[in-house]
């Protein structure tokens, strides 16, 4: 879920401020939590910021857009390469340690398709 917006904040902040509203009330008629309310209730008492900031929660992607570039730009250069020398490729350029696994999902989200096949031990 994305964060709300700072206008949202000031006006739930006015109308605790300025209309008399308790932090329950303004929860309902702004439709957040009441935890959010008094987050933003405090902050102001503070002096701090209602914008915001904090980045959104989760792991950072294993493949930064510098490494995206050069795993296409491999992909366009060498459709048919394995992943397994694609990985040595971008372990070697980049700097980038990922699995084959990545690799594979990466490259079918940039609209590639997937050429290697897994080796089922038949010969």
């Amino acid at each position: 879920m994305d964060a709300y917006s700072e206008d949202l904040r000031q006006k739930i902040v006015q109308a605790l401020q300025q209309r008399r509203m308790n932090k329950s009330e303004a929860a309902r008629a702004f439709s957040v939590s009441l935890s959010s309310v008094k987050r933003y209730a405090l902050a102001v008492r503070e002096g701090r910021s209602l914008s915001p900031g904090k980045p959104t929660p989760g792991k950072r992607p294993k493949l930064d857009e510098k490494a995206k570039r050069l795993l296409e730009a491999d992909v366009e250069e060498r459709p048919f390469a394995k992943l397994a020398d694609r990985r040595e490729y971008l372990q070697k350029v980049a700097g980038v340690s990922v699995s084959e696994s990545t690799l594979s999902r990466a490259i079918r989200k940039m609209g590639f398709a997937v050429l290697e096949k897994k080796d089922a031990g038949c010969e």
